[in-house]
């Protein structure tokens, strides 16, 4: 151990709802933060969603003010388009290299006007409307990003491809586009360390049985958030992929990809039976003659009016709810064939769909086992990352001065979220507040 004064300062990995909460804690009860974040701007999947279940709040406007409380904040080094290089040293003393990105626009001269995407003439499609809608070659995320600075993507840059174009260079106001930019390097050192390193979907392609990656009017649920979100590509119309017209017939699909050991997760992805719910009622309140189909194998709505809102998807949006798993789903004309079974009434089911939705396992990131060696600390043979103990200790790692946020460690709701990651906070806060007393 050093001599020297351990360091109250932390460092939060993750930008997410679990990532900014934890920041916030640590930030307001007096002590500074280095918040990293992979992405060019912050908010996680919750920035992606439309409504919260199960009372149907506006995600922008519970998160948005979360975000700005964040970028603006005095204690708090918001590093976004970064991504933690190396950690050594010890609790106290834990030394850390940051790569940032070059943006390949510097962000003191910007100030966010718009006016180099309204003028780039290269779209591609955009990851944030998880590739129904698109974007320019230098974007921002969505329309409430923070910061709200754009980045180019060097592989879609006419620019930095063929040598040609500039537009964004020519129009830009305050000279802010530098397209000699490199990643710079960042040393921090701090007392402690919060991973909240998020989830991510498994792939459509991975579930051609679903007609993943092969029928275009087959999407994930988080492309179906989008298309219900007013900021996403069609402004909140449901509107299907292949020939934008309105479906009248959606068919949701649960556990897909989940709870099927033989061909891809074993595990209960927790959520979806809650969102899938969500996503079929806000179907039914944009498209008001359309029908709801929803296949499952259970109904788990654990949670404070959970069941209760399930039931409102049934009873008062008359969304048919079918137990039983779908054998097939292909494309047929231009409709979406899902045949599949109802172990309640023992019959076969065929629907003609002009829509089907899956809601995908939730798995985790694949840059989370990197980081979890870097710390030394453990994952399991998924690669969600494991607490010292799951009753007692469910915030600790198993090393001194590095704790858990957040759905890393395997699928949460938002409020179990939110509350995980004030816990993680709580615990960096009980270990500065050791060190101020000298012990």
């Amino acid at each position: 151990m050093t001599d020297q004064k351990p360091i109250s300062r932390a460092l939060v990995v993750g930008a997410g709802i679990a990532g900014m909460q934890a920041a916030l804690d640590i930030a307001n009860a007096g002590y500074d933060v280095v918040l990293v974040e992979r992405l060019p701007s912050i908010g996680g999947r919750m920035a992606q969603l439309s409504e919260t279940f199960p009372t149907l709040d506006c995600s922008q406007c519970i998160l948005t003010p979360r975000t700005v409380e964040v970028g603006h904040h005095d204690r708090i080094r918001l590093l976004t388009y970064s991504e933690v290089e190396s950690i050594s040293g010890e609790v106290g003393h834990f030394r850390v290299r940051i790569r940032r990105h070059a943006a390949y626009v510097d962000w003191d001269k910007c100030t966010g006007c718009g006016i180099c995407q309204e003028k780039c003439p290269k779209k591609v499609p955009a990851e944030f409307q998880r590739g129904i809608g698109v974007r320019k070659a230098i974007y921002t995320l969505s329309p409430q990003a923070v910061p709200n600075k754009p980045v180019i993507d060097r592989e879609a840059c006419i620019f930095f491809q063929r040598g040609k174009c500039r537009a964004c260079e020519k129009f830009c106001p305050t000279q802010a586009i530098a397209y000699d930019q490199e990643d710079t390097f960042i040393e921090e050192e701090v007392g402690a360390i919060v991973v909240a390193t998020g989830y991510d979907l498994y792939g459509l392609d991975k579930m051609p049985e679903y007609g993943g990656g092969q029928v275009p009017d087959v999407i994930d649920a988080l492309a179906f958030e989008r298309l219900l979100s007013a900021s996403g590509p069609t402004s909140g119309k449901v509107r299907r992929p292949s020939d934008g017209k309105v479906p009248k017939e959606v068919v949701f699909i649960q556990c897909a990809g989940s709870r099927s050991p033989e061909r891809h997760n074993p595990h209960c992805s927790k959520i979806c039976c809650m969102y899938t719910a969500k996503q079929a009622i806000l179907y039914r309140h944009r498209v008001h003659d359309g029908q709801a189909y929803i296949f499952y194998i259970d109904i788990r709505a654990g949670g404070k009016g959970y069941d209760e809102f399930t039931q409102r998807a049934m009873e008062e949006e008359r969304v048919i709810y079918l137990r039983g798993k779908v054998s097939r789903v292909f494309r047929e004309g231009d409709r979406v064939m899902v045949f599949g079974a109802d172990t309640l009434s023992g019959r076969q089911v065929r629907i003609a769909a002009d829509l089907v939705v899956l809601a995908p396992a939730i798995i985790p990131r694949p840059t989370t086992r990197r980081l979890a060696e870097m710390l030394g600390i453990e994952v399991d043979s998924a690669g969600w990352l494991v607490s010292a103990d799951g009753n007692m200790q469910p915030v600790e790692s198993g090393r001194e001065g590095v704790f858990l946020a957040g759905t890393g460690i395997g699928p949460m709701d938002i409020p179990e979220t939110v509350a995980h990651a004030s816990g993680a906070a709580a615990k960096v806060l009980e270990l500065f507040a050791q060190w101020g007393k000298g012990t």
